[in-house]
């Protein structure tokens, strides 16, 4: 990976820090709440700081920081990260803008961080943020990102968090120009071991062209987090907060493209959830899920467009969509259970409960198959199994139609028998033959009888934008 001195070394952080202390643009503010001041300490231990730093504080107590940044029921969150940049890079401008704003670029850098406590019993996390000028008198433009600590001891994860704030805010200096660098360069000096970074954010005049969906897919492409998300109008989704306290229902697919199946599938699995759990379960997300595996074409690239279509498709159907690396299905599970104690459901078609009982996926596991449906329903997760309708013999395929191989039927049996595994009720007939892959075909072959598959919204959308190869008829 090149950098932004033009060789094929990548600065250390000391070289990073001492480069933005000898850039004489750069002047600015830095808040550090949780762990220290771990990200200033690199520009003080460089040399040059005077010339930097405008400010360092770390307001520790809880009533000197509502003091100043007005209170907050939650101190490590995005909103108090937020407030904390605004506050301090609008003091910046009022104090200092009249004097030097003709030669300096202002900058204020935030971080709230709860590191690991004396018991270790708290998640150790944080949200980091930097919002600056490219040049002087430029408007602003912001990075934040929301980092996952994972070292065991609570003096490892200040070190990573001193670093990679160093690398965000030598990205946002040098590499604004180019944000999938940029991203890649918050690893240096550190791995995947020590640090996560499952959510960010690009905004402001140097990001205004940043479509943040394609850079959340570039942090789970690249191994710094599992998962991304975003909402039906792009934003992205921190997964704990968008998690918390919430019944999760899931439905994976290849949305290429939508299609009515998969829209009446999680229609009817979201009465089945609700049914099971009653009216005092507490409020449910549904997610409309996308795998690396099934983005990635042959070499192992992902086709952008191809992944914005989807994406688009979904936001046009209203969905909530999350992007993972975790091809089995136990994985998933293991994560969304990370961040919510409240009840998962996982929706699939007949035929993908049968890939899920082949043997093949698991030769990995020392446990096999029967360690991956342990992992996977260990935490009372149930399925919601949408039929399909063979084609050309118009055979129903359900829960209790499905063909088991003879050595799991028993195990299967009691998946059944106890509920984990539910054959979902009330599903569209007219919907069960239809299948994205043959909609595509039909797409890209020019037969009109496609848009009777889709949606409404999903049909007009491929239309207006041409999607997926599509190409208007000529008459």
């Amino acid at each position: 990976m090149s950098n932004a001195q033009g060789s094929d070394r990548v600065p250390d952080t000391h070289s990073k820090a001492l480069k933005i202390n000898l850039d004489n643009r750069r002047y600015g503010t830095f808040a550090e709440i949780g762990a220290g001041q771990e990200v200033v300490r690199w520009f003080f231990r460089v040399g040059g700081a005077a010339g930097t730093i405008a400010k360092s504080m770390s307001a520790y107590d809880m009533e000197v920081s509502d003091a100043i940044y007005g209170k907050a029921e939650r101190y490590v969150c995005r909103p108090r990260l937020q407030r904390m940049l605004d506050y301090e890079y609008d003091l910046n401008l009022s104090r200092l803008l009249e004097t030097r704003g003709s030669s300096t670029a202002f900058f204020a850098f935030a971080d709230t961080v709860s590191a690991r406590n004396y018991k270790g019993t708290n998640e150790c996390h944080g949200w980091m943020g930097v919002k600056f000028q490219s040049h002087p008198r430029d408007q602003f433009s912001q990075i934040i990102i929301h980092v996952r600590m994972l070292d065991s001891e609570n003096a490892l994860q200040q070190e990573a968090l001193g670093i990679v704030g160093v690398n965000l805010l030598f990205g946002a200096f040098f590499l604004f120009h180019a944000p999938e660098q940029l991203i890649e360069s918050l690893l240096d000096g550190l791995t995947t071991q020590r640090i996560e970074i499952d959510m960010i954010e690009f905004s402001g005049i140097e990001f205004r062209l940043v479509d943040n969906r394609l850079m959340g897919m570039k942090l789970v492409q690249i191994g710094l987090s599992g998962v991304t998300m975003f909402a039906p109008d792009g934003a992205v989704l921190q997964p704990s907060e968008a998690l918390h306290k919430k019944n999760v229902l899931v439905e994976r697919g290849s949305f290429r493209p939508v299609c009515h199946a998969n829209t009446d599938m999680l229609r009817c699995a979201r009465m089945s959830f609700d049914r099971d759990l009653g009216p005092e379960a507490g409020p449910t997300i549904e997610l409309m899920e996308l795998t690396m595996r099934d983005l990635r074409e042959e070499g192992g690239e992902v086709d952008r467009a191809d992944f914005l279509a989807r994406a688009d498709m979904l936001a046009a159907c209203g969905k909530t969509v999350i992007i993972s690396d975790y091809f089995e299905y136990y994985r998933l599970a293991g994560y969304l259970f990370s961040y919510t104690k409240k009840n998962i459901a996982i929706t699939m078609g007949a035929s993908s409960l049968a890939d899920l009982l082949d043997e093949k996926y698991y030769t990995t596991l020392p446990g096999g198959i029967l360690e991956s449906l342990g992992r996977l329903f260990k935490n009372d997760l149930r399925l919601y199994i949408y039929p399909f309708v063979e084609p050309g013999t118009n055979e129903m395929v359900t829960v209790e139609t499905l063909k088991v191989a003879p050595r799991l039927q028993k195990l299967y049996g009691y998946l059944v028998d106890s509920g984990y595994v539910r054959q979902l009720e009330g599903a569209n007939r007219d919907y069960l033959q239809i299948f994205s892959r043959d909609a595509l075909r039909k797409i890209k072959e020019g037969d009109p009888t496609w848009e009777s598959m889709v949606p409404l919204e999903v049909a007009t959308l491929i239309k207006e934008r041409r999607l997926l190869g599509y190409r208007p008829s000529r008459v």
